[in-house]
């Protein structure tokens, strides 16, 4: 039986390789540097928690080159927040953390831009947190490194400038749940499948962006990416 029409399917290049990483799902994991946790207004290493994008927020941005996102509408507070990525290669539930390593198919630098003024009123309010992380154009990602091709990520700078500014430089030693931590741990609530970005956590330093700001950001052995904020989109 065939579907009533076909649906684009979301997917990163891979870097070495002509074939593409299709996407599932995306986790994102909150406050998972203490110093961002400390700038939001939380102390202490708490259990970790996650929110999910939809697949289609990806945006790819090629090396070298400069993608242009919109401003988001029915926001005046659009803020960015620097990743490391983690693409799932292998499917899996609860996973030790010993072997989470196993099921890496490979790193990115990502962006998780987010409608901070939704996204606190929301989490004032108690509620969840869709309209101010999961909207369109929200997750841009570089391209996908092989893990065979990746050195240690475990103290790796992670960085982004806006317009040249430096906004948020730290290393990935100061993640609160490494990233094999928090593989095992998100495996014990889903089966991890082939196609699952992990966008693992920002440090400090996050900010407001308006149109016409350049955000450069990257992490070491994983490249750069750069993304242009373009006009706000229709309110």
């Amino acid at each position: 039986m065939s579907h009533v029409f076909t649906l684009p399917v979301a997917s990163v290049p891979v870097v070495g390789i002509d074939q593409t990483f299709p996407v599932r799902r995306i986790y994102c994991v909150g406050r998972n540097y203490a110093e961002h946790a400390q700038e939001m207004g939380f102390t202490g290493r708490e259990p970790p928690f996650f929110f999910a994008k939809p697949a289609d927020a990806i945006v790819n941005v090629p090396p070298g080159e400069t993608v242009t996102i919109p401003y988001p509408s029915q926001s005046s507070n659009v803020h960015h927040e620097i990743e490391l990525v983690v693409a799932i290669g292998k499917a899996g539930s609860n996973i030790d953390e010993a072997d989470a390593a196993q099921y890496v198919f490979g790193y990115a630098v990502g962006l998780d831009m987010t409608r901070r003024d939704l996204q606190l009123e929301l989490r004032k309010a108690g509620r969840p947190w869709e309209l101010g992380k999961a909207y369109d154009q929200s997750a841009p990602i570089g391209p996908i490194y092989p893990a065979s091709q990746v050195g240690d990520l475990a103290d790796a700078r992670i960085w982004v400038d806006v317009n040249g500014e430096k906004r948020q430089d730290s290393t990935t030693s100061k993640l609160i749940w490494s990233v094999n931590e928090t593989i095992a741990y998100l495996s014990r609530y889903f089966e991890l499948q082939p196609g699952d970005l992990i966008y693992s956590g920002t440090p400090a330093g996050v900010g407001a962006v308006v149109p016409g700001d350049v955000m450069s950001g990257g992490v070491d052995g994983l490249g750069e990416i750069r993304v242009k904020v373009g006009p706000a989109a229709a309110q």
